[in-house]
């Protein structure tokens, strides 16, 4: 366990949360969702279904995270509600897609923005500067890793508010109804309504972000909750705000197809120049994404190197108390994704992974309430049990229509698992 100095208050767990929530996705889905959606009020509701999914598993894996107050998420909750080979696997999809993978993929992106202004620079070498650099920093003090921290997410936060802001002055905005219209019920209850969820769950990933760092948190049993409501709610309000700007200021049939949906609204907003300040603004935003990932992900292998003999190596601390050799295998991990993967393929069944190890978790409180019925927390679930009900059936419904659209990227999250099994199997007979 860390040690007391080196614990991290509730102003660092929040950050955390936000700032691995807050990447990509917001940036660059919006355009794939407006071939299909039409309306304001369709795309709207979207992103407010994604927050409210999010708010539900947030105030289920608090009272989770209270019953089994360790560090390690995932492999920590379905280890004991469960059964340890679960955990496991989902230690597993933690440590490589949980987190390596979308170091990664926002280290990748940076890296892109960056080169608009150093066309010159080879991104892939750049993207791996960031994770090398980043992980150097965390993984040799906790405090100057939480000062960076907290820093670029008060920074994040307040460059999306200027953007908000300046995009609803524009002299010539969109007229877009936030009512519903004739068409907005059929396009929620649709097939790409549900496909364009996954990339807006992957867009609200993180929101479970303190759970991995129990043991480091100040009087966690109050700050997890908390730290967890606040991260959630602040982005699903940001969300909604960003997405309102981006069709309050370009036309929907110019967002069609389009990633680069950021830079098309600057361009709207700020005229010649947008595209510049949006790639500033966008290259700070992901380094705190970065930073967040590179920070949580060797909290996981850390944890199941403790727990079994094969892997007692990545347990290993140094005198702050950080885990040094997981560090050294998540920024493998993660180089290894930049320069073998290209950005799509990681993402999307990165989405199907953890979509489908959350939905394991949050109905592990029916478990927790039935099973261990003698575990008594100060925290239980807000709205049980609708809570958890909402985010089950929603969570299963988008794994189903993914599975359907997306069979190949499926196939390549089950064999992910099927891998995490084996090594399961074989670090059990090592102990």
């Amino acid at each position: 366990m860390a040690q007391p100095n080196s614990k991290v208050g509730l102003l660092t767990a929040s950050s955390l949360v936000i700032a691995a929530m807050i990447g990509t996705g917001v940036f660059t889905s919006l355009g794939f969702q407006v071939v299909d959606i039409k309306t304001g009020f369709s795309i709207m509701t979207l992103w407010l279904v994604g927050g409210v999914i999010a708010f539900c598993g947030a105030v289920t894996y608090a009272e989770l995270g209270a019953a089994f107050p360790r560090s390690g998420g995932e492999y920590n909750l379905l280890s004991r509600l469960y059964h340890p080979s679960l955990g496991f696997v989902a230690g597993w999809v933690s440590a490589t897609v949980g987190f390596a993978a979308p170091a990664s993929l926002a280290a990748m992106a940076l890296a892109s923005y960056v080169s608009t202004f150093f066309p010159d620079l080879p991104e892939n070498h750049l993207a791996a500067g960031c994770v090398l650099s980043l992980s150097i920093l965390h993984g040799t003090t906790i405090k100057g890793g939480s000062l960076f921290q907290n820093f670029f997410t008060v920074l994040k936060i307040g460059l999306i508010m200027v953007f908000v802001g300046a995009g609803l002055m524009i002299d010539q905005p969109q007229q877009i109804s936030l009512l519903p219209q004739s068409q907005s019920w059929s396009e929620i209850i649709s097939a790409p309504f549900a496909v364009s969820l996954v990339f807006v769950s992957y867009a609200y990933t993180g929101w479970n972000s303190s759970i991995y760092i129990i043991d480091e948190i100040e009087n966690p049993i109050q700050n997890l909750p908390k730290s967890l409501f606040l991260g959630t709610l602040i982005v699903m309000v940001l969300y909604l705000l960003l997405n309102f700007v981006f069709l309050y200021s370009v036309p929907i049939p110019q967002l069609e197809g389009q990633i680069e949906v950021g830079f098309i609204s600057g361009t709207s907003i700020f005229g010649s120049m947008g595209g510049k300040v949006m790639a500033i603004v966008i290259s700070l935003l992901l380094l705190s994404t970065v930073s967040a990932y590179v920070f949580l992900g060797p909290r996981i292998t850390q944890i199941m190197g403790e727990d079994f003999r094969a892997l007692r190596w990545l347990s290993i601390k140094n005198k702050q108390g950080i885990p040094q050799n997981a560090f050294m295998f998540s920024t493998f991990l993660s180089l290894l994704f930049i320069y073998t993967s290209s950005f799509d393929q990681v993402l999307v069944y990165t989405s199907f992974l953890l979509i489908s190890i959350t939905t394991l978790t949050v109905g592990g409180i029916f478990i927790l309430r039935i099973k261990h019925a003698d575990i008594t927390t100060s925290y239980k679930t807000w709205g049980y049990p609708i809570t958890p009900l909402i985010f089950l059936v929603i969570s299963i419904w988008t794994l189903v229509f993914v599975f359907i659209d997306k069979p190949m990227e499926s196939m390549i999250g089950v064999g992910i698992l099927v891998v995490g099994s084996i090594i399961y199997f074989i670090s059990e007979r090592g102990n």
